[in-house]
């Protein structure tokens, strides 16, 4: 529409250019003023303003913005069933406007109930707010001193002697647990601790050659016999304490296997039922336990399966050979068990999914079993703590006290007696919670 007016208005400009030219040219050659000239003069000016009224009416009709429509117009269109009714109200204080006021008030605290948060929403965005702490895990790149001067020291005797048939239990319990040691370096550290413990012993040995401990005030005191006799009392301490040493440190990968294999055990039954739920995907074998070492809820598990995964993934081996070798070197009955199980299956071509199942759920009934004996087990303990670290020491005291009146046998001061009984009831419960924790380890 305003095209067709501009294209009009364009044609009316030129035929007022075409007006004014000759009205220019008519007043430039009318000189002596000639009444022709002046008659065309007159209807040219009378063309030109007819055509400036057209230009006029036009240019009105020319519209820049589009104008906007009426707002009952909008709303019939959006709401076409409702009529909006606009009420002109008389004032501020209006009841129509107070009515209108408490309605818009309703409708807000409707829509604040509405979205108002539940005690389990609010405790689930606390949750997903908090950040977790990033656990570092350090990991020791190089060995301690102790360990560098023991293979110093005793490296090439070690050597030549752990091909002996002597270390070959020690050789099995190393390769089942987690030291990260060597035959011939562990025996190395053997013999360093023997050395460690001969130089203490010595230092020990004239300490006790020249003073003794009693039991009663002052405790340290000079020795009044003779030095050669007390030499020969005090000489077994530099022999006991080395020996004592070396049988410890060669038993001490053996408490380890069974500590690991206990910790497994407790482990195993839940693992296996995490096994079972992703194998019932029907994934390949070997991501099953790159899935569970992914979580990180099995720890000691988890160190088992990372030698299962560095024997494919880098030893290059298939999965049946290295779940065969994982087991071999396993510290845990149970999960050698559960290794070379799967490893018939895959030859086999069984079911996966229902071996994992059974497994777990024989797996799961004899940790049942375990913790109902453990159960009773604390239910003894219970008793023996109550008779020995309770009971006996009051009737040992009973008894000191008697001596002391009487006059019989060790006549202890009143300050030593209760030192004693101090002393011994701390070293029993120091005993009776080492054996608790040797028991049950992970509780």
């Amino acid at each position: 529409m305003n095209e067709e007016t501009i294209q009009r208005l364009k044609k009316i400009i030129s035929q007022e250019k075409k007006i004014i030219s000759e009205l220019s040219s008519l007043e430039r050659n009318n000189h002596n003023s000639s009444p022709l000239i002046n008659s065309q003069i007159k209807e040219l000016v009378q063309k030109l303003r007819e055509q400036n009224k057209k230009g006029i009416v036009e240019m009105s009709q020319i519209h820049l913005i589009k104008p906007l429509s009426s707002p009952e117009k909008v709303l019939e269109k959006k709401i076409p069933s409702k009529k909006l009714e606009i009420k002109k109200l008389s004032s501020p204080n209006d009841k129509e406007l107070k009515r209108i006021f408490k309605k818009s008030e309703k409708n807000i605290l409707r829509k604040e109930e509405h979205y108002k948060l539940s005690a389990m929403e609010k405790n689930t965005l606390k949750r997903l707010n908090k950040v977790e702490k990033k656990v570092e895990i350090k990991v020791d790149s190089k060995p301690s001193l102790f360990i560098n001067l023991a293979n110093k020291m005793f490296f090439n005797i070690s050597r030549s002697l752990s091909k002996e048939s002597f270390f070959k239990s020690l050789e099995k319990d190393l390769n089942k647990t987690n030291l990260q040691f060597i035959l011939p370096s562990y025996i190395a550290v053997m013999f360093f601790s023997m050395f460690v413990t001969f130089i203490v012993s010595i230092f020990v040995s004239i300490f006790f050659l020249f003073f003794n401990i009693e039991a009663n005030l002052p405790i340290i005191t000079l020795v009044q016999e003779d030095l050669g006799l007390r030499f020969l009392k005090v000489f077994w301490i530099v022999i006991v304490f080395p020996i004592a040493a070396f049988i410890l440190s060669y038993f001490y990968p053996s408490m380890e296997r069974k500590a690991s294999e206990t910790k497994i055990n407790q482990e195993l039954p839940f693992a296996t039922i995490h096994m079972a739920a992703i194998s019932g995907s029907m994934v390949e074998p070997s991501k099953i336990f790159k899935i569970i070492l992914s979580t990180k809820d099995y720890p000691f598990i988890g160190k088992e399966l990372t030698k299962l995964l560095n024997e494919i993934s880098i030893y290059g081996k298939d999965l049946v050979t290295a779940l065969k070798k994982t087991a071999y070197n396993c510290p845990s009955s149970k999960l050698a068990d559960l290794l070379n199980g799967l490893a018939t299956t895959i030859n086999s071509g069984g079911n996966l999914p229902d071996f994992f199942s059974k497994r777990a759920e024989t797996l799961l009934f004899e940790h049942k079993l375990e913790k109902e004996k453990s159960a009773k087990a604390a239910e003894t303990f219970m008793d023996i703590y109550i008779s020995v670290v309770i009971a006996a020491p009051m009737i040992l005291m009973l008894l000191l006290v008697m001596m002391k009146i009487s006059g019989f046998g060790l006549a202890l001061s009143t300050q030593m007696i209760g030192f004693v009984m101090v002393l011994g009831v701390s070293v029993l419960n120091v005993i009776f919670l080492t054996f608790l924790f040797l028991k049950n380890p992970k509780e």
